[in-house]
């Protein structure tokens, strides 16, 4: 049997593990460790070689049998930057608040969870942790790696928790079931440099620039839906490099980013951007990536079953959200039902990032209601 797990005191020692993406920093040996002492078998991974790798990942498993119940979210965080006024890396209480890189996203989660586990004592079923140490960064070698060796395993959830930030303005008041996907383009038109003087000589590209970025801005991509807001295209930068006042330039360059919802796929709106280019600027060099699919969990069980828990701890009714970025939910989801919830995201990503001593207990009174609830 192991110690009682306290909460504040597995979230400080977290913190204290430098885990900026992508290296593991200690965190995964730390929580691999505290995971054996309730009986998990325990299985860290590195995956993928450079330039995106290597990436440490956790599995965790205890139990047999249905239901199976995964529990997903990351180790890594962020650079701090400066400015902070205290060690981002040494957990500091001041008052009300426990400061530190990852107090919200996601250490916190992951410490609520491993005291809820301990507290609800012996349960039925499958328990699975899946931990990247790559959320944070291109997320290549990360949770889809951990996805593969599941499937090579036998391992099938039937329901998976992420423990992401998603509250908003207090402890409860969000989960997300779903996200818009995310695809980026880069358009890069070749013209001919000439004098500006000589203008028969030269092939200006930004013409052909100005005629592309027109037909993107006139997109009517959808008008959204209950769950989702319109998708949106917006172009992130156009760079042509030319200092001189007096020379057409010889290149230009266009990069976009469409964030959609499901009414889309991403390939498709690839071919549809690439389509325009095609039309306005034969010849010039199209890329694009998808970083991941629109999904959405409709209302069922499992947001049920976690909206129920909330409840009953914070006497709160969230709201079903997909608003925000993205998460490695956008992998996961293709294997059953999934829903995020956590600590308030007010602080995620910025200087003195911060969670609220009070909702760290809360949210392991939450997480303990889910788990009896799933595996009952």
């Amino acid at each position: 049997m192991s110690d009682a797990i306290e909460p504040i005191e597995l979230l400080k020692d977290l913190i204290a593990c430098p885990s900026i993406t992508p290296e593991e920093g200690g965190a995964q040996a730390l929580l691999g460790k505290t995971l054996e002492g309730l009986g998990f078998a325990v299985e860290h991974m590195v995956s993928g070689d450079a330039p995106h790798g290597p990436v440490p990942n956790l599995l965790a498993t205890r139990g047999s049998g249905g239901p199976h119940f995964a529990f997903a979210g990351h180790t890594d965080v962020v650079p701090p930057g400066k400015g902070w006024t205290s060690d981002p890396f040494m957990a500091e209480i001041k008052g009300d608040l426990l400061y530190g890189r990852g107090a919200v996203d996601m250490k916190g989660s992951i410490a609520a969870f491993v005291a809820a586990l301990e507290r609800a004592g012996n349960l039925p079923g499958t328990l699975s942790f899946i931990i990247t140490g790559d959320e944070e960064g291109p997320a290549v070698h990360g949770t889809r790696a951990l996805m593969t060796r599941m499937a090579e395993r036998g391992l099938h959830p039937d329901m998976i928790l992420v423990g992401e930030p998603t509250s908003q303005n207090r402890l409860g008041d969000t989960i997300k079931i779903g996200r818009r996907g995310s695809v980026n383009m880069w358009i890069d038109i070749v013209g001919k440099q000439a004098h500006v003087a000589y203008p028969h000589e030269g092939d200006n590209p930004i013409t052909r620039l100005f005629r592309i970025g027109t037909r993107l801005h006139e997109l009517d991509l959808d008008d959204g839906d209950e769950w989702f807001q319109p998708s949106n295209l917006e172009v992130v930068t156009v760079d042509v490099g030319n200092p001189a006042s007096n020379v057409i330039p010889g290149e230009a360059h266009l990069r976009l980013n469409i964030r959609f919802n499901v009414h889309h796929t991403g390939d498709a709106l690839v071919e549809q951007v690439r389509a325009i280019v095609e039309e306005e600027a034969p010849g010039a060099r199209f890329k694009a990536m998808v970083s991941g699919e629109a999904f959405l969990t409709e209302p069922g069980p499992l947001t049920h079953l976690v909206s129920a828990s909330i409840a009953e701890a914070t006497g709160v009714t969230p709201d079903l959200s997909t608003g925000g970025g993205t998460s490695d939910a956008r992998f996961l989801h293709v294997l059953c039902p999934i829903v995020e919830f956590g600590l308030l995201n007010a602080t995620m990503h910025k200087l003195d990032e911060a969670v609220a001593i009070a909702d760290v207990h809360k949210l392991v009174d939450i997480y303990q209601g889910v788990l009896r609830r799933a595996l009952s």
